[in-house]
């Protein structure tokens, strides 16, 4: 067992695909599944139940992830504080939720890189839960999430206010419409956010708003796993346009906008008050920032 196979599995966790899982530590869905084996051989033990779809933590499987989310940390921990003994240049670690992450982040971090590209910037993905946590335990030095919180301890600028689309199966009655009422989608089968997401409330929000009541089929706790529920036609959902550019060019889902109105999904960007900043850090907050 090593760190690398410790962050696959907690990766894994999180995602609860085999196949992202993979992508996003450029090797193959046969060696993440080689890894996961090997921690339960080498532990006597079934950390995943792999006949649940998605899959799900066994009770072991729970302990084991918090250790190794414990040991991840503290490593990361150690590894910045011996950087910075070891070199002078600034280190900023940047943590923000997956969806954020992969598909609206990319173009700030490049640019910041080109204006400080002796900076060592560490960006992580993370659900909203851990980085409120390691931004006020001094883990990570800025946060970016949806529908940010209030606390007395954070400070929270506006970032990208995500356009929200119906996502459909491109089979589905409503693929075809060049743009849906919000009520059609009374009584529809739907894909949800879990209620622990902070997506989730903000959805319920607009649909209560507009007295619209759905089924709900599925919940998970990400977009990814939401759109591949989606693009099997288990039900409809609503999701930030821009986590959907690689379905919407492979035809394997449909984005319809809504006639009432453009609903949004508000992010922030979200730093400790009491922390004190290097002029890069400074930098990156306002690249981000929309006022």
């Amino acid at each position: 067992m090593n760190l690398q196979t410790l962050k696959i599995f907690c990766d894994l966790v999180e995602l609860k695909n085999f196949s992202r899982t993979a992508e996003l530590h450029g090797i193959s869905q046969s060696a993440v599944s080689q890894q996961l084996a090997q921690l339960e051989m080498s532990h006597k033990i079934q950390l995943i139940n792999r006949r649940k779809r998605p899959i799900e933590l066994t009770a072991a499987g729970q302990v084991f992830y918090q250790a190794s989310k414990d040991i991840l940390d503290r490593y990361n921990q150690v590894s910045s504080e011996l950087a910075t003994l070891k070199q002078s240049s600034t280190r900023i670690h940047l943590a923000a939720i997956f969806s954020i992450g992969m598909h609206t982040l990319q173009p700030y971090i490049q640019k910041f890189m080109s204006i400080y590209p002796d900076v060592n910037l560490s960006v992580e993905y993370y659900d909203a839960k851990d980085i409120y946590e390691k931004l006020l335990r001094g883990i990570i030095d800025i946060g970016v999430v949806a529908v940010p919180k209030r606390d007395r301890n954070i400070e929270s600028y506006p970032f990208e206010n995500e356009p929200l689309v119906l996502v459909c199966s491109p089979s589905h009655p409503l693929a075809h419409e060049s743009q849906v009422d919000i009520h059609h989608l009374q009584g529809e089968k739907f894909i949800a956010f879990d209620e622990g997401v902070p997506t989730r409330k903000h959805i319920d929000e607009i649909l209560n708003r507009y007295q619209v009541t759905v089924r709900t089929a599925m919940e998970f706790d990400n977009t990814e796993t939401i759109k591949r529920a989606v693009e099997i036609n288990s039900g409809i959902s609503i999701l930030p346009a821009p986590t959907l550019r690689a379905e919407l060019a492979n035809g394997t889902l449909k984005a319809v906008e809504f006639s009432n109105e453009s609903f949004f999904r508000p992010t922030g960007i979200i730093v400790r008050k009491d922390k004190t900043r290097s002029k890069a850090g400074q930098y990156l907050i306002e690249l981000l920032r929309k006022e």
